[in-house]
């Protein structure tokens, strides 16, 4: 059990999928780095409007969006901008993490719950790592299609690519804290960031 846990925590801090389809995505479909809406942070999201707009629900990332990295509990400052989300969109609003709800990392379930205790949020169960994999889990998760829906995260090669793909409005948020990060993923995550700034300014 040890070296399953291990194994999944190394596999969370570094996604060397998402590293491989990144270089991928650089040579052939630039085009899915580039969210549809860029913020600081999601207090500077118009929740209402995005409602008025027709979209029917929010899909948050969790680390560096929502909390800090590896945490199960809000960041401080972000608490106001989620309560009134959820004074917008109700329920249909969740969690689709590559760590907390991914059976990879998260095998027994236990931080997903305490996450959904935490925060007050449903967390979306799911076996594949963004950006790979489909739509169909958060779905039917809120009963309506993925363009109806909008995808918030801090990570141009994982949230902002799975979610292009798979047609959801797209909003990529600055990253809460880089801090807590491997030394080698706080690097990657540095390149990327480089990438995606060439391809923004010179597209």
């Amino acid at each position: 059990m040890w070296w399953k846990d291990l194994r999944a925590t190394l596999s969370q801090r570094i996604n060397v999928e998402g590293i491989g389809l990144s270089a991928s995505v650089i040579v052939k479909d630039h085009h899915l780095i580039l969210p549809h809406v860029l913020v600081p942070d999601i207090r500077y999201i118009d929740w209402g409007e995005l409602q008025r707009r027709g979209f029917k629900g929010v899909v948050f990332d969790k680390d560096n969006t929502i909390t800090v990295p590896y945490s199960l509990t809000l960041w401080g400052p972000l608490v106001a901008s989620i309560e009134k989300c959820k004074s917008v969109f109700g329920n249909d609003i969740a969690v689709f993490s590559n760590s907390a709800g991914l059976f990879e990392y998260d095998h027994d379930g236990s931080k997903a719950m305490a996450l959904e205790e935490a925060v007050g949020i449903k967390v979306i169960r799911h076996r594949v790592k963004k950006p790979a994999g489909t739509a169909e889990e958060i779905e039917k998760h809120f009963g309506c299609k993925s363009s109806q829906l909008v995808m918030v995260g801090d990570r141009p090669f994982t949230d902002i690519v799975y979610g292009n793909q798979n047609g959801f409005l797209t909003v990529l948020t600055e990253p809460l804290s880089l801090a807590e990060e491997p030394f080698i993923v706080r690097q990657v995550s540095r390149l990327l960031s480089e990438t995606l700034n060439l391809i923004l300014w010179h597209p």
